[in-house]
């Protein structure tokens, strides 16, 4: 038994095989997306490096909405579908499904290996069965996870980036770059994407654009106006966490995952102070712990448990 799975986000593709219920590691192989002009060009130049493989299922997580078994990428011109993805495979199972959602069925089984504390929570607060991951990277986006009381792991769909940005973090950044610059700052994704460190870099200290793996590299150096972005940045995203641990209750913990979630937490501190900062239903937030998806390839797991 051989499935295929994949993990598509806006800057990378990594795809492996699973075989006998477990991820071949050896067979992982990384693309850069921009190296393609689309996933079906992926899809075969990593079938081919296989040997052409038999396979009885295909799960795909894409970092992009999925509607009626198709999925534009939020953050690269590419469209992917159950039925072409059938065609090219020869595969009758298919499932195409959001990144986070991946990281959502991940989250109920990852290994001590693949995931760290942030900040614990009290042993014996309330439980309710529910979690969230909060991906950072080139985009940004949630997944709300249900343990329902036979066991099953449901994952609910969302595109929380392109929601408006809450009215106390807008109030807390144009406090610090102005009114005028806040309107490059207008969703959630914009304002803590990586596009948005590299834009919030730009409006405190000015000078040319840094990316922000540059930018994480040289606060871990020490260079003190990268050092004072990353600080920022970590408050702001404290309280953007307060604000899902309302939305979502999720007292079974909150997960972070990708590159610029997990750049921030350096400055747990910082984070944390955001996120209990306010007195209002204080206690949701106090019961909810902060954890952190240090699996890169966690997500190729949660496409194994969606196909499950």
């Amino acid at each position: 038994m051989t499935k295929l799975l994949a993990d598509v986000g806006g800057t990378n593709a990594r795809l492996a095989l699973a075989r006998d219920g477990d991820v071949d590691r050896d067979s992982i192989i990384r693309y850069r997306d921009r190296d393609h002009a689309s996933f079906d060009q992926v899809l075969q130049a990593y079938l081919q490096a296989q040997g052409q493989p038999r396979l009885d299922a295909v799960c795909i997580a894409v970092a992009g909405p999925v509607t009626g078994g198709q999925a534009r990428m939020t953050n690269r011109d590419w469209q992917i579908s159950e039925s072409g993805l059938a065609r090219m495979t020869g595969v009758p199972r298919v499932r195409l499904i959001n990144d986070l959602m991946a990281l959502g069925y991940a989250s109920a089984s990852l290994p001590a290996t693949g995931e760290a504390v942030l900040r614990p929570a009290p042993a014996h607060r309330a439980r309710n069965g529910q979690s969230l991951v909060v991906g950072v990277g080139t985009g940004l986006n949630v997944c709300a996870v249900q343990q329902a009381p036979d066991g099953r792991i449901i994952c609910r769909e969302a595109e929380e980036g392109h929601t408006h940005l809450p009215a106390n973090i807008a109030q807390a950044l144009a406090d610090r770059i102005g009114t005028d610059a806040l309107r490059d700052f207008s969703s959630t994704e914009e304002t803590f994407a990586g596009r948005g460190l590299e834009r919030l870099h730009r409006c405190l200290h000015g000078g040319p654009a840094i990316g922000a793996r540059a930018l994480s590299e040289a606060a871990q150096a020490g260079e003190a106006e990268a050092m004072a972005t990353l600080d920022l940045l970590s408050e702001l995203f404290g309280l953007l966490l307060r604000e899902y641990a309302l939305r979502f209750m999720p007292l079974d913990g909150l997960w972070l995952a990708g590159s610029v979630a997990r750049s921030l937490t350096s400055r747990a501190d910082r984070i944390t102070a955001a996120f209990l900062s306010q007195p209002q239903m204080r206690h949701i937030p106090q019961d909810t712990p902060l954890l952190v998806i240090r699996d890169d390839m966690a997500a190729l797991h949660g496409c194994l448990v969606a196909l499950a």
